[in-house]
């Protein structure tokens, strides 16, 4: 796997992410996403990617359960999350 520095901080993060998008909580079991996320952070991902509007927030429960259950340790990954803009009041508007 190769990685990247986010920039200044010294984070490297894998060039490669996995993401919950469409299938967490939607199109594959739990136990299909556990399976995929431990293949992936065995193959050096250490790049997580989920949203609050995934599966109505289901796929960021998913994706917890996993971390979770694997008991991997927390300084070996990273995970990425986004919110729905003007919904959550968090716009620079707000």
């Amino acid at each position: 796997m190769k990685y990247r520095h986010l920039g200044k901080s010294g984070l490297q993060l894998s060039e490669l992410s996995f993401g919950a998008w469409v299938t967490f909580a939607q199109q594959i079991s739990n136990e299909t996403a556990e399976r995929l996320m431990t293949i992936a952070y065995d193959s050096g991902a250490n790049f997580f990617d989920n949203a609050e509007a995934y599966a109505e927030g289901r796929a960021e429960i998913v994706m917890g359960n996993v971390l979770k259950k694997k008991g991997w340790p927390r300084d070996t990954f990273v995970i990425s999350s986004k919110v729905f803009g003007a919904a959550t009041g968090l716009t620079r508007r707000a």
